[in-house]
């Protein structure tokens, strides 16, 4: 049995998506499904709910994804386990791949390729997102997915990762390249920001995120494990000297990185590690 955990705070409007995608294709007794409504004011609960077996729903009280993961991991018993964000998409033959994937000598954390759905994205979206998919460490990395599956032993390395905004990321550098796996043949479907407006308030997110986890690391005595996931100036200039023609793309890019520091850097010096800046954009019907 594969064990499916999905934390989620008023995902309603998507989470039925989800759900649909994951269970069409599933063999019986294949999945079990842990959905985990934390601090909803809407109907998240009920929409997972009705999907009935093998969804499981635990409610949390409090919003918090960090306490909805491990409320979620306290109930599953598979072997393998995939934490899903609620707004994105994937099937059961891709979860199956992730689990097959976990059991090569030596592999401890997985995800699926990523296709960035941008057909509904204003053209700054679209070409930002064409600029961060060809960065290495975007490519190499687990996080930006919404997905990560791990094995048994790797669990509780998981659930030792510091309680930060940035949970995929810290998820991705707790593991070393040589455990982690971005694994060919599974896909998952990230739905970005429509608007720049929103897309700015997600990178704002991203990069205090980025900073509370550097400061959490190095509190742990692991330094440079941030440091490795971040863009260097040399994979900007790689982007551009494999595609000359997206220079203007690149404009974009680097544009809307200096907004967002710029804004975050507010947030860092006010300690401000808890405001969850969301994009309700994507979630739109």
């Amino acid at each position: 049995m594969i064990s499916v955990v999905v934390p989620a705070h008023n995902e309603a409007p998507v989470i039925g998506r989800l759900l649909r995608g994951l269970l069409d294709g599933a063999k019986p007794d294949e999945l079990e499904v842990v959905v985990v409504p934390n601090g909803c004011t809407d109907d998240t609960a009920r929409v997972a709910g009705s999907f009935g077996d093998p969804v499981q729903v635990v409610e949390v009280e409090r919003p918090g994804k960090y306490a909805a993961l491990r409320a979620g991991d306290d109930r599953v018993s598979g072997s393998e386990v995939v934490y899903l964000d609620a707004d994105v998409e994937i099937g059961a033959d891709d979860v199956r791949r992730l689990a097959e994937a976990l059991r090569e000598p030596g592999v401890l954390a997985v995800a699926p390729q990523r296709v960035v759905a941008t057909e509904r994205s204003s053209w700054p979206v679209r070409w930002y997102y064409d600029v961060w998919q060809d960065l290495p460490v975007v490519r190499e990395g687990l996080f930006g997915r919404g997905v990560i599956a791990v094995s048994a032993p790797a669990r509780e390395r998981l659930r030792a990762v510091p309680d930060v905004m940035g949970d995929d990321l810290a998820a991705s550098v707790a593991f070393t390249p040589a455990e982690r796996r971005v694994v060919t043949g599974a896909t998952v479907v990230v739905h970005p920001p429509r608007t720049l407006a929103d897309l700015l308030r997600r990178r704002v997110r991203s990069v205090t995120a980025t900073t509370q986890l550097q400061q959490a690391q190095l509190q742990m005595g692991r330094p440079g494990a941030v440091d490795a996931a971040r863009t260097t100036k040399a994979d900007l200039l790689g982007v551009v000297r494999a595609k000359p023609w997206a220079a203007p793309k690149l404009a974009v890019f680097l544009a809307v990185t200096l907004v967002t520091r710029r804004r975050a850097r507010r947030a860092v010096r006010a300690g401000d590690f808890s405001t969850w800046l969301r994009d309700e954009s994507s979630r739109a019907a």
